[in-house]
């Protein structure tokens, strides 16, 4: 019977890979893999597992993404993020988009 440890590597390489997948999908190609971020709900952390493996898996996801990853748990969601300091071009281009996105966001009010 094999052990335990050799019943759990695989479960957790296969959350590795599906939270990579996941912060993979949220990056935004104009921003060149910065600007990296994913929000787990409580339900879809209850469904992945023990939080401690989680966070753990989602840090190495983020390290094979190439990010500084960092975790917050908020409200029983858990923040992924990447904490690399953003080059200037890059910074401006999503200052920008936000703008533009609350300036839509107040003229749909209107």
């Amino acid at each position: 019977m094999p052990a335990k440890d050799e019943l759990a590597r695989p479960r957790y390489e296969k959350l590795v890979d599906r939270l990579e997948s996941l912060m993979r999908a949220s990056l935004k190609p104009r921003y060149q893999g910065y600007h990296g971020q994913l929000i787990l709900s409580s339900d879809e952390l209850e469904e992945m597992g023990e939080l401690k493996d989680v966070r753990r898996a989602a840090r190495e996801a983020g390290r094979r993404l190439n990010w500084q990853p960092k975790t917050h748990l908020v409200d029983a969601r858990l923040f992924v993020y990447d904490d690399r300091e953003v080059p200037k071009e890059i910074s401006d281009l999503a200052a920008r988009d936000a703008a533009d996105a609350i300036d839509a966001g107040l003229r749909g009010r209107e």
